[in-house]
């Protein structure tokens, strides 16, 4: 690609889904909305690939994907809202202690495994939101073994850099598939 030549973006900017929340909002819509922006940032770089663009590792001898990205983050969200936050005994859905790896190991090109990620993730982001929704005080704090009292405001911020981080990688890595970037 010559340095005049800019790559495709992702789509026009006047149909930027991520455009239009809040922006005068008060601290929790203000936290709620660079979260959900940060969320649907990863549904673009993912979006009209198949299971084996989703699959596709960066370089030997990561296992990073896409498709593990989605995988990662659901399993995030599980852990901060429904088992710490939410206080929910429930296992996470891919990582185990054989395979701490298994979001990224396991994101394997079949298409059922990639329905699976976005149907998990989803599930875990509209819990996530269901708790944000009913949540009244940002700075209540939960006590997290090994790491001691957290606030709800401090998770909050956690996710966007959580995801923020992550979608430096998609960018990457949906730019070495098709030249897509930006956004």
């Amino acid at each position: 690609m010559s340095p005049e030549h800019r790559a495709d973006l992702f789509l026009d900017p006047v149909d930027d889904p991520r455009e239009g929340g809040p922006s005068l909002g008060d601290e929790k819509a203000t936290l709620a909305e660079y979260l959900r922006c940060q969320r649907l940032t990863l549904e673009m770089k993912c979006a009209g690939l198949d299971a084996e663009q989703l699959a596709r590792r960066s370089v030997d001898p990561s296992t990073m994907s896409l498709l593990g990205l989605v995988r990662h983050m659901a399993e995030v969200e599980r852990s901060w809202f429904r088992r710490r936050l939410a206080g929910s005994d429930v296992p996470k859905v891919y990582q185990t202690e054989e395979q701490p790896d298994g979001d990224f190991d396991g994101a394997v090109a079949d298409p059922e495994v990639v329905a699976e990620a976005w149907g998990t993730w989803r599930a875990e982001v509209a819990f996530a939101e269901a708790y944000l929704s009913a949540a009244t005080d940002l700075g209540a704090t939960f006590d997290l073994p090994g790491h001691g009292l957290v606030s709800l405001r401090e998770v909050l911020v956690h996710m966007v850099e959580e995801y923020a981080r992550h979608n430096g990688h998609a960018d990457l890595l949906r730019e070495a598939i098709d030249g897509r970037v930006g956004q």
